[in-house]
């Protein structure tokens, strides 16, 4: 079990963990949405950490759009914090609202998510709240419509609340020894497929298909953006490089094939955060 912060943890995070803990103070039994990434692992080992591993409950929404390499992730930070993990089968699929993909998809996503727990969870395990991972850098950006639904069900933002940023959440998560600490953000499958284009299983499908190969090349940080038969792949600046060998780049182009694409092309620009998202907020709101 993992709740105790490292005796060399800096005072500011300490302090930033403590505020965490005031947030949730009395807020037992607490459910925490659980992601597989850094920001959920760190608030679910603050939580235990407050109040106790009997008294914190882990969910995951577990559906097409989720990477079972996230799913594994959740089971294994779950069971390093020591608390009971229940995973929600959401059905965001149903939603003609998500399948059709426009800027607020993830609303919809968070909001089915947020509605199962209600429905199945909440007053089956006795829950007094549920949190979740968004943290300070997160509410700035123009690009997280699923804080909407957070809102609209009550669920808690702690994180947020304590103004931790990322990259004290990345400390935090040393501290506690968490193996998410230097993940790479693994945002859902849906977001690879460019928004108006449909959602569909065999799109997320073939997305997870093609990065579990990426990955098992020993690329780490990536994505996969579906433009039909062609897969554009994103790498930071490094893995590119040697993404363009000759060699390499025949082994990535098996991949994308084998996943089911007919062309794969490497993105000059990089990873990019939002990439489909962001211009079409910026646009709404100018």
């Amino acid at each position: 079990m993992t709740s105790e912060l490292d005796p060399s943890c800096r005072e500011e995070d300490r302090a930033a963990a403590d505020a965490v803990g005031s947030l949730l103070a009395g807020r037992v039994p607490l459910g925490v949405a659980l992601s597989g990434g850094v920001d959920s692992s760190v608030l679910l080992a603050l939580a235990a950490r407050t109040l106790g591993t009997d008294q914190v409950v882990a969910l995951i929404g577990v559906s097409s759009s989720l990477a079972a390499i996230e799913r594994d992730m959740a089971h294994e930070v779950a069971g390093i914090v020591g608390v009971p993990l229940v995973e929600v089968v959401t059905r965001e699929d149903e939603r003609a609202e998500y399948v059709r993909n426009g800027p607020d998809r993830c609303f919809h996503c968070r909001d089915e998510l947020f509605s199962r727990i209600d429905a199945e969870v909440v007053e089956a395990r006795g829950l007094t709240a549920v949190a979740y991972g968004e943290n300070a850098d997160d509410a700035r950006r123009s690009d997280r419509p699923g804080a909407r639904a957070a809102t609209d069900h009550a669920v808690l933002r702690p994180l947020r609340d304590a103004g931790i940023d990322k990259e004290q959440v990345r400390r935090l998560a040393r501290a506690l020894a968490l193996p998410t600490a230097d993940k790479p953000a693994a945002p859902c499958l849906a977001s690879r497929i460019p928004h108006f284009e449909e959602v569909s299983p065999d799109k997320l499908a073939s997305i997870e298909r093609a990065e579990a190969g990426l990955r098992a090349l020993g690329f780490t940080e990536l994505r996969v953006r579906h433009h039909g038969e062609l897969a554009r792949v994103e790498l930071p600046a490094l893995d590119r490089a040697r993404a363009l060998d000759p060699s390499m780049r025949a082994r990535i182009e098996h991949v994308g094939r084998s996943a089911g694409f007919r062309r794969v092309v490497l993105d000059a620009e990089g990873i990019r955060s939002g990439a489909f998202t962001l211009p079409l907020v910026e646009v709404a709101g100018a």
